[in-house]
């Protein structure tokens, strides 16, 4: 019976490790950002690569997913508290938002009922099979990518306060 016991415990550890590798992020610190190209909510062109030179917050959520809702109000008062700053390194602060979703109509929505006010929303109505969500190997909601002023990577998954933390000690006096 232990050794039944053992092997069990065995096979527990091994699944619940291999689930954890499975949704890790793709990307980490200090790997430079892949590029991509989308169209947002108004209709414009985005190249990734038109917001270098400021620090970018990439910010994969969804209208139907409770912690993203949740932590909305948070993002926009990082957004408002820093999107006009001047920091040391970087000209200012941005935040993208790729709504993981099956219905655009509900994305939309949850941005006007959110007061998500920046400009940059791209919706992947493909949910995870969705090509930039996939590219970023994103398995879960929410996660974020935290890029500096090169396009690379400074943080991932980090807390709003943390963010902000960061954004603090960066600003020009």
């Amino acid at each position: 019976m232990n050794k039944l016991l053992n092997i069990l415990l065995v096979l527990l550890i091994i699944g619940y490790a291999g689930y954890y590798f499975y949704k890790l992020p793709k990307y980490s610190n200090g790997q430079k950002a892949p590029q991509f190209k989308a169209e947002l909510l108004n209709g414009d062109s985005f190249n990734l690569s038109d917001l270098e030179g400021k620090y970018v917050l990439i910010d994969f959520w969804g209208s139907w997913c409770g912690p993203c809702r949740r932590e909305n109000p948070q993002l926009v008062d990082l957004y408002n508290k820093h999107n006009n700053s001047i920091f040391t390194d970087a000209s200012g602060f941005e935040v993208v938002s790729i709504g993981v979703e099956n219905r655009e109509a509900s994305w939309k929505t949850a941005i006007q009922k959110d007061g998500l006010e920046w400009p940059y929303h791209i919706a992947q109505t493909e949910r995870f099979k969705s090509p930039i969500v996939s590219q970023y190997g994103v398995k879960e909601i929410p996660t974020k990518y935290f890029l500096n002023e090169k396009g690379e990577i400074i943080g991932v998954n980090l807390d709003i306060a943390e963010i902000d933390r960061m954004l603090e000690r960066r600003k020009k006096d």
